[in-house]
């Protein structure tokens, strides 16, 4: 439908989800009594919700379907078999383990493989392997190429690692010391940005040559896939499914949160190549998860995973996947909205620190952004900034993350064109009255993931 200027959604929408139209002044008090965090609100608070694209995608018919046949069987269920075939022709990494969602195959994978002095390095580490990582007593250090320091500059693979300081640091580092290299595809810190074959290529090859493990974070691999198509000489050609199961082929193993690109509410798995790992990640995953052929999963669930990781590389749906985000990106642009350019896949990341550019750092400019999109449009979005990867130095003073941005997560097949349409409006009223916004203090905060439940008040 590329001729077309009008996007139209490869599916019918068969069932519908009624949300309440609330007003202005009811979120206000919404709010508020959620201490200002977007996490802490009641989703029937909530219009738009671009919280997250995780778990939150609309399921097709034949995955609904599916369901119906799940096999709750404890041991050997048919639902873990099918899902282990389509997984295992994915990656084509033998050593496969369901999980119930990507966080706890993180949690199996860098605890056995982490501990005080190991040390991890990705491209961007997102919230929950970052904190995975140091939980475990380990160090996550983000190598981004440094083609995406410049948010408005255009370049196709912004997501990829710095593969220069990828040498320097495992000449750094002795092998043993090194945790694991991490490739995140899509780059979602990096504002949803892909990864280039040949970084991956060379991420591979640096990663052999010093004898240290290379895992993939594939939660986005299909999204990933359509840009290599798009933009990557000598793939023009080549199919989606190939791309990633080339891509997969580089590695040593794989993690995947199955609530993005396997297009389903809940699940995840875990999948290496080195049998002596995977046997310690077996036990793990029956310690903390349940047994090898259900970790944590139901039967349902798993049928449907199986669906949607062969669902998700249909060209149609990709095709509107991708512009459908770059079609939100694009027109916020156009009205003056600084953002990650060029536009990623699962969503579009506004610039705050530049929307609120009389708002400090220490005041929190993402949050003030998410707060603001959530009052005048019931639009909850997440800040991807200094709240989620800010830290604090001996004093007690604010370390900034690199970017203060606004991610507004767009869920599968969740959303029809009028909803893209409706948030450009809002975004329209926020320019008009950006100036007169405040900032935020944190009142209250945990010591890992603060962004999910800490408290704040408005600066006055």
């Amino acid at each position: 439908m590329k001729d077309f200027k009008t996007i139209i959604e490869p599916f019918r929408i068969k069932m519908v989800e009624p949300f309440r139209l609330t007003t202005e002044k009811e979120r206000t008090n919404y709010i508020k009594d959620a201490h200002f965090n977007p996490f802490l609100l009641h989703s029937e608070t909530v219009m738009i919700d671009f919280l997250t694209d995780s778990g939150t995608s609309a399921m097709s018919s034949d995955q609904w379907a599916g369901i119906m046949l799940g096999d709750e069987s404890y041991a050997g269920s048919k639902s873990w078999l099918k899902m282990e075939k389509v997984i295992r022709n994915l990656t084509g990494l033998q050593y496969v383990f369901p999980t119930h969602q990507g966080r706890a195959a993180e949690s199996i994978l860098y605890t056995y493989l982490g501990g005080k002095g190991k040390v991890f390095i990705s491209n961007t580490h997102f919230d929950t392997t970052r904190a995975n990582i140091e939980f475990s007593g380990a160090t996550a250090i983000d190598i981004p190429s440094p083609d995406a320091k410049n948010p408005e500059d255009y370049f196709p693979f912004k997501g990829n690692m710095d593969v220069e300081k990828l040498e320097q640091l495992l000449k750094k580092y002795p092998a043993e010391k090194i945790g694991g290299v991490i490739l995140t595809v899509t780059n979602n810190s990096g504002g949803g940005q892909p990864v280039s074959m040949k970084n991956a290529r060379d991420v591979s090859r640096i990663c052999k040559k010093h004898k240290v493990n290379f895992f993939l974070d594939c939660c986005r691999i299909a999204e990933n896939a359509y840009f290599i198509q798009q933009r990557e000489k000598g793939y023009e050609k080549v199919s989606y499914k190939k791309i990633a199961q080339e891509m997969f082929a580089l590695t040593d193993g794989a993690v995947m949160s199955a609530k993005k690109d396997a297009l389903v509410n809940m699940g995840g798995f875990l999948a290496l190549k080195n049998k002596e790992l995977a046997e310690a990640c077996k036990n793990l995953l029956i310690i903390t998860e349940g047994f090898t052929t259900y970790g944590g999963l139901s039967g349902r669930d798993m049928e449907a995973i199986a669906i949607g990781l062969e669902e998700v590389f249909d060209a149609d749906y990709l095709e509107y996947r991708i512009s459908s985000t770059t079609f939100l990106g694009e027109h916020l642009r156009k009205i003056g909205v600084p953002l990650i350019w060029p536009i990623g896949g699962h969503a579009v990341y506004i610039d705050a620190k530049e929307f609120y550019k009389h708002i400090p750092v220490h005041e929190y400019p993402g949050q003030a952004l998410a707060v603001e999109l959530y009052i005048k449009g019931g639009i909850r979005t997440v800040e991807i900034g200094s709240v989620m990867f800010g830290k604090y130095d001996k004093k007690g003073k604010l370390i900034p993350a690199p970017k203060e941005l606004v991610r507004l997560a767009i869920p599968r097949r969740a959303y029809t064109q009028s909803h893209i349409e409706y948030v450009i409006e809002v975004f329209e009223k926020l320019i008009a009255n950006k100036e007169n916004v405040k900032g935020f203090k944190i009142t209250e905060e945990p010591k890992f993931l603060r962004h999910f439940t800490s408290k704040f008040a408005r600066v006055k």
